[in-house]
């Protein structure tokens, strides 16, 4: 097996992240797999909400983009801090109800 994911659906940006790092922490011990979530709204909320498609915009979506990805990318080792955690519309749920994958 070369990894496990998990969907982020309903999670918060944040929450996700959370449990990327929970699964990541060194102390869990070797494992020759991957654990992992497949990102979506939980990568892409806080950069829309930033964006709301205006050119002008895209500057600081850019930067909101670059901010959750280095957040997941350190959560993917394990070594997040939580400084992303105010950022955008992190905390806010991204539950739909009757959302169908």
């Amino acid at each position: 097996m070369c990894g496990e994911q998990f969907l982020s659906g309903g999670q918060t940006e944040e929450g996700a992240t959370v449990n990327l790092n929970a699964l990541n922490q060194p102390g869990l011990g070797y494992r020759p797999w991957s654990l992992t979530f497949s990102y979506g709204r939980a990568l892409q909320k806080s950069v829309l909400q930033v964006w709301k498609g205006k050119k002008d915009n895209v500057g600081a979506a850019q930067k909101m983009l670059l901010l959750r990805a280095r957040a997941n990318g350190d959560a993917n080792l394990g070594k997040y801090t939580g400084y992303a955690k105010d950022a955008g519309v992190a905390n806010k749920s991204l539950y739909v109800k009757n959302y169908a994958y």
